[in-house]
């Protein structure tokens, strides 16, 4: 006999998983982003979440070196410092984000690891439809020589799992990939249907509004049949948020694989918590745990001891 499924969550529960800085940060971006959901207008949708970014911006820490550019064509903007250069791949649902959206993440990844990122401008649904979100960061990847990172979060997640799956080079010395959407099936979406910040009716429309076929596995990438040959892995996935058990998924399925992978669920956190990492200290240590992975994977190192 098998155990029944937990029970959809109430606004209780929910009460008891987040914590008050966290339900602060909630209450700031429903502050920010006003009235505007994933269901308003795609013009209305970019303007409420260009003001949260802006509502939210830490600015860049001092002494960091900027420069806009271009790769393979595509508006980039490098943070310098060492190589392996971390190419980072934004979120926003693949319909809003860009250079500007999270400026102040990459630039704080690159003071604290001492590593050149490089963040992409990729091209936006539902003007441009997938694959080409997909087709821009794949340009990228391969037109930065030398060795590599990738990381990104939620829509930017999938994007650098559906690159490294691609490429399964050794140059990619590891991926990390924050609460990303991958197209997993988990009894998350359900349990978490009616998460802050993100729903699932939400992931559903942006899912739609991307135009990709289901079994495209460049589109969801858990929805491949080949995880071998992927690079060192890190997933993090936040307790609040549909998207919880992708993360969980994927790296299981990298580790069936023979590979390296591992996934952090974070306690009482919400989809879209980097923004809260100097509001929130859960944040704070999940984007701990991000820049001290990549610093890891830049030397070869696998941070996670025995967890494969």
């Amino acid at each position: 006999m098998t155990d029944p499924p937990p029970p959809t969550l109430t606004a209780f529960d929910y009460e008891s998983l987040i914590d008050a800085p966290t339900w602060a940060f909630i209450r700031a971006t429903e502050a920010a982003y006003a009235a505007e959901g994933a269901g308003s207008e795609i013009s209305d949708q970019r303007r409420a979440y260009d003001a949260m970014c802006r509502a939210f911006y830490a600015g860049r820490p001092p002494d960091i070196r900027v420069e806009e550019t271009q790769v393979a064509g595509i508006a980039c903007r490098r943070y310098l410092g060492r190589g392996p250069v971390v190419i980072y791949l934004h979120g926003g649902g693949f319909v809003v984000g860009g250079l500007h959206s999270h400026d102040d993440i990459c630039a704080e990844i690159s003071a604290t690891t001492g590593l050149t990122v490089l963040s992409v401008d990729y091209r936006l649904c539902p003007e441009h439809p997938h694959p080409a979100a997909y087709e821009d960061c794949l340009a990228v990847v391969r037109a930065t020589p030398g060795d590599l990172l990738l990381a990104g979060d939620s829509a930017g997640g999938a994007l650098a799992a559906a690159v490294a799956a691609t490429l399964r080079s050794s140059r990619v010395l590891g991926q990390v990939l924050i609460y990303p959407g991958l197209g997993g099936a988990g009894d998350s979406h359900r349990r978490h249907a009616r998460a802050p910040l993100l729903t699932a009716e939400d992931v559903a429309l942006y899912a739609r509004l991307r135009g990709a076929a289901g079994d495209d596995a460049t589109a969801f990438p858990l929805r491949g049949s080949d995880f071998s040959g992927l690079p060192p892995t890190l997933a993090l996935a936040a307790t609040c948020d549909p998207l919880a058990d992708d993360a969980v998924d994927y790296a299981a399925r990298i580790t069936a694989a023979g590979g390296r992978a591992v996934a952090f669920t974070e306690t009482g956190l919400v989809h879209g918590h980097l923004r809260a990492r100097h509001r929130v200290p859960r944040a704070r240590e999940s984007f701990a745990r991000v820049t001290s992975t990549l610093a890891a994977f830049a030397a070869g190192r696998w941070p996670f001891g025995d967890r494969s």
